[in-house]
């Protein structure tokens, strides 16, 4: 049985301590938080420990810290020749320390604490420096997902990019949206079935084949009655962005 000590406590930590506490395949026998702020509901508090000293032994660890902590504390643990990896989805494997073996361990999904999520369907993207370590990343990976790919750290450079295109820069659209209903006395509720359906439809199309609107039909008279409406110039210049970014791929074709 393959045993993982997890280092960190936010909310990627707390999503893979959740994962790993009740998989058979694996065993979590410790982790470690600055704070000992792991719910008891969540692991046995005589696991969670705040000292490096106290690290077991273990096969895999994983640093679920904030992007800039990672070399710090991947220099912070006291052994060598172990396998480590961090779960980030834009740092390098050569940001974590040399005196161990190196991987990566990313799940590509936005994570809150108290948000459950089905960990059988989040792709986890794999790294490692040989093919030994690579096999037993795949082992502890499957035993949580069923979706477990082989990325290297240019094509997770660009994969992260692309996630924060479609969640971050999306979640932003509907924040701006959001806030023309609220001005406008209209519920945010009357949106959400479209926004269901649109993240469905490219589950079958591709995202060009989905698109629809006044830009993908070049409806001119729509376009300038939304520029003249929008007073807010955020707002106004992120709307002409899209507008062309859609046209000016649409002629592409």
């Amino acid at each position: 049985m393959t045993k993982i000590i997890i280092i960190g406590s936010g909310n990627v930590a707390q999503q893979l301590i959740r994962a790993f506490a009740k998989n058979t395949a694996t065993e979590l026998i410790q982790v470690y938080s600055r704070q000992k702020n792991i719910p008891s509901s969540l692991l046995d508090p005589t696991k969670v420990i705040n000292d490096y000293s106290l690290l077991l032994k273990a096969d895999l660890y994983i640093i679920a810290v904030s992007d800039d902590a990672i070399p710090t504390v991947s220099a912070q643990l006291p052994f060598k020749n172990r396998l480590v990896v961090h779960t980030s989805g834009s740092v390098a494997l050569g940001a974590l320390d040399d005196k161990n073996r190196k991987g990566v361990f990313y799940p590509l999904q936005t994570f809150s604490k108290d948000k459950l999520v089905d960990f059988k369907t989040i792709p986890i993207c794999l790294e490692s420096e040989n093919a030994t370590d690579f096999q037993l990343l795949e082992k502890a990976a499957k035993s949580i997902s069923a979706k477990v790919f082989a990325i290297n750290s240019e094509q997770r450079k660009a994969l992260h990019v692309a996630a924060v295109f479609v969640n971050n820069f999306v979640n932003h659209l509907y924040e701006i949206g959001n806030t023309i209903c609220y001005e406008n006395k209209i519920p945010f509720e009357i949106l959400k079935p479209l926004i269901l359906e649109t993240a469905q439809k490219i589950m079958t199309l591709s995202p060009q084949e989905a698109q629809t609107g006044p830009a993908k039909r070049n409806d001119s008279k729509t376009i300038e009655a939304h520029e003249l409406f929008l007073s807010d110039e955020n707002q106004s210049t992120i709307y002409k962005i899209l507008t062309q970014s859609i046209q000016n791929n649409g002629k592409k074709l």
